[in-house]
């Protein structure tokens, strides 16, 4: 496999514009302005058109739709909360917890309903998600997630615990010991979901701006370029690009991950890999690594561990990395011998946007019209459907049972400043792949995982 030739851009984005193709932005006074144009911001607009179709609502998107980690991302729509379910019920109890999750399965099934309605033809594939123990001790992590998911009321068909055998019937990988498989998820194309819910939300009235950085967020108006937009309410949605606005660098820090794809491989090769129903999967390292069998035939892959930039910088020519991709490569073939001999065709990265806690946050400020959603944690497809839906809620005051969910106006704090966060940041992700070196060597769990956590 050699990267030398790899195109430096997301394989999605081979399926639509790969730049502005609508008008910019200019001074006008509307009811509703978005800013940003991935997931976030096109469902709540989507969303809030359909609640009330009187609003004028525009979106404003710096460079094209899908430029963000909506046209960048591994293709996960699954149902995660970053730091899991048992946070969550210790955070709020399990009552508040039960109804979150409820709420985030519903949008995995929400999504695909919707694209299917609305003739966006993403590519969705409800195979559920196969995490893969590799490691002896990694069999009672995947035995523990499935106990825990089945006694927090998990239906037993959407949550199962597989042997060997079955695990390797999913996804027939070198050391594969076990899995845990869960149903609430599915594969995405998601750069032509992003611009399919773009003409959804134009269908219903929404106007949308590319090309249309925004340079301030004010209360009640945002400043472009060509001028100043006054609002009743400003939506705040750019995720992990957060940190480019004034006064928001410690709101939220940009976490690189990056991907690599295969060329379509052979069917006879798919019958030795698997992956029929195309479910998404990862295994229980530390450094996160995800994966999906695309609906043409390929592998796309990616992982976490890309260093953190100083003063949470974000530049583009931090999407190519060749440490990661390398070791993507390598971690890869690894999992998948028989695949060695194909190409890689693509290779790319992108920013996400963790907030201190690592919790996510829908919020809004009715007496500044602010409002803002954010902290997917990599996790943002299914979870930014949800996210969208409650803020168009929120802001057309309807009280719908979803803007009782406890992520609602939930505050975060902010960021430590530099150069602690460079310090705190770079040395856990350090100490996570050291841990994983350790654990691979030993096969027995690391405590510098733990303190990697920590940090």
């Amino acid at each position: 496999m050699n990267l030398t030739e790899a195109k430096p851009a997301p394989l999605w984005w081979e399926a639509i514009p790969a730049g502005a193709t609508r008008d910019s932005a200019k001074a006008m006074s509307v009811d509703v302005v978005v800013v940003g144009g991935g997931y976030t911001g096109l469902w709540t607009a989507y969303h809030l058109a359909g609640l009330d179709p009187s609003l004028d609502i525009v979106v404003l998107e710096g460079a094209h739709i899908g430029f963000g980690a909506s046209g960048r991302n591994g293709g996960w729509c699954h149902a995660e909360y970053p730091l899991g379910h048992g946070q969550l019920a210790k955070d709020h109890g399990d009552f508040a917890a039960d109804r979150h999750m409820a709420a985030l399965f519903r949008s995995v099934e929400d999504v695909g309903t919707i694209a299917e309605s609305e003739g966006i033809d993403c590519d969705y594939a409800p195979g559920g998600v196969l995490a893969m123990a590799r490691l002896p001790f990694q069999v009672e992590y995947a035995r523990e997630e499935v106990t825990d998911a089945l006694e927090r009321g998990i239906e037993p068909g959407k949550v199962k615990f597989l042997e060997q055998d079955e695990a390797r019937e999913v996804l027939n990988g070198s050391d594969v010991l076990a899995g845990a498989w869960h149903g609430f998820g599915a594969a995405i194309h998601p750069a032509k979901l992003v611009h399919g819910l773009a003409e959804a939300a134009e269908r219903r009235g929404v106007r949308i701006f590319e090309a249309s950085r925004v340079k301030e967020i004010g209360d009640r108006f945002v400043a472009t370029r060509r001028g100043r937009i006054d609002a009743k309410v400003v939506v705040r949605a750019t995720e992990g690009y957060t940190a480019k606005l004034p006064g928001e660098s410690r709101t939220m820090v940009p976490l690189y991950s990056h991907m690599i794809a295969t060329e379509p491989l052979p069917d006879d090769v798919w019958e030795t890999i698997g992956l029929h129903d195309r479910p998404t999967f990862h295994d229980y390292r530390n450094a996160l690594i995800y994966g999906q069998r695309t609906a043409d035939g390929r592998l796309a892959f990616g992982g976490r561990g890309a260093p953190y930039h100083y003063a949470s910088s974000i530049n583009p020519t931090y999407d190519v990395h060749d440490p990661v991709h390398e070791e993507l490569v390598r971690v890869l073939t690894h999992l998948l011998p028989q695949i060695q001999d194909f190409e890689i065709t693509h290779r790319w990265g992108g920013p996400l946007g963790v907030s201190r806690d690592w919790r996510p946050s829908v919020s809004y400020d009715e007496s500044t019209g602010l409002a803002f959603a954010g902290s997917y944690v990599g996790d943002g497809v299914a979870t930014a459907q949800l996210a969208g839906k409650t803020l168009a809620h929120l802001i057309a005051g309807t009280g719908d049972e979803i803007t009782t969910l406890p992520w609602v106006n939930h505050q975060w704090r902010r960021w430590e400043p530099e150069p602690l966060r460079w310090i705190g940041i770079r040395s856990g992700l350090r100490l996570a792949k050291q841990a994983d070196k350790v654990e691979e060597r030993t096969e027995k769990p690391s405590r510098l995982s733990d303190i990697g956590n920590w940090l």
